[in-house]
């Protein structure tokens, strides 16, 4: 019985000692020092060579090192009877929520154009609002949403929610559902906060029309995933000043382009997809929980669900 251990360009050293002091008994292996394929039970991965899962005729789960599995469901050869586990980690979604609140406070207080300023020499309070008139959006009211919601909810801030299902919500957040409310949330949304799975229902969601539907001198802050906003229909919306900045920490091809526009214009801030860090100390723990839980029998959780697409 062995866990093989894929992460595509990370030291993989601190994820074999923290899954060793979950799992002393399991046997771990890092591709490609696979041994014998028949032995490898369980599979942790990020961004694993396509094709190669089908190598192991014993595989009882994969588990990925991310909410998102588009990396390993992509696979046209990915084991259909082998569940695929997402990573719900409570320090990644802490660390998301932080990451968007950044964000939030940047632009809400207007420190960009501070930035700006001090470049040019120039000493120049700007005017300023309060929270409670700063209106926050946020689709996708899973884990990461609902305690991003919460966290600035608490700090003042007026908090809607959009998603494409009905959820219940904490007392005094907004919700918004479905297509036919999309419209009236992003003409009630200054700082629009992307937090969305990508699914086909979601993939090119927020394009020209519904980025026109902002406020004028609207932010963005994406940083789920990549291909949920276009990024050329972002930039113009940018460069006619419809839009004041963004945020971009996803994006529809990863690593960025070196030929991409985001990385020159003046209103775009990149980080390369780093909102949420996985801690192997706590991730291997949620991970290992779901190695058990197979080898008890029971099903891991939260398991891929193709038909929503997440």
């Amino acid at each position: 019985m062995a866990l093989l251990i894929s992460y595509h360009d990370r030291d993989t050293a601190p994820w074999v000692e923290a899954f060793r002091a979950e799992l002393p008994q399991m046997d771990i292996r890092v591709y490609p020092d696979v041994g014998n394929p028949a032995e490898i039970e369980y599979a942790a991965l990020w961004q694993h060579p396509q094709g190669d899962l089908q190598n192991y005729p014993n595989l009882k789960a994969i588990l990925s090192f991310g909410a998102g599995v588009e990396h390993i469901v992509s696979d046209p050869l990915l084991p259909k009877a082998v569940p695929v586990v997402r990573l719900v980690d409570g320090a990644v979604v802490q660390d998301m929520a932080l990451h968007a609140l950044h964000w939030v406070l940047h632009f809400h207080r207007g420190y960009h154009q501070y930035a700006r300023q001090q470049r040019q020499g120039q000493w120049q309070p700007r005017p300023a609002i309060s929270p409670a008139r700063r209106r926050i959006g946020i689709m996708g009211m899973g884990q990461i949403g609902q305690a991003l919601a919460k966290l600035l909810h608490g700090l003042g801030f007026v908090v809607t929610g959009w998603g494409i299902d009905p959820t219940d919500v904490a007392q005094g957040i907004g919700y918004r559902c479905g297509s036919h409310e999309l419209e009236a949330f992003l003409a009630e949304t200054d700082i629009l906060i992307n937090a969305l799975p990508l699914t086909p229902a979601t993939a090119g969601l927020i394009g020209e029309a519904e980025l026109a539907r902002l406020p004028n001198g609207a932010f963005v802050i994406s940083e789920s995933r990549g291909g949920i906003i276009d990024e050329t229909a972002l930039l113009t919306a940018l460069q006619r000043d419809h839009l004041d900045a963004a945020a971009l920490d996803v994006f529809a091809v990863e690593p960025l382009p070196q030929h991409s526009a985001l990385w020159t214009s003046p209103d775009v801030f990149v980080t390369p997809h780093i909102g949420g860090i996985n801690y192997p100390e706590t991730a291997a723990v949620v991970m290992a929980e779901n190695i058990r839980r197979v080898q008890r029998g029971e099903a891991p959780t939260p398991l891929y669900d193709a038909l929503k697409g997440y």
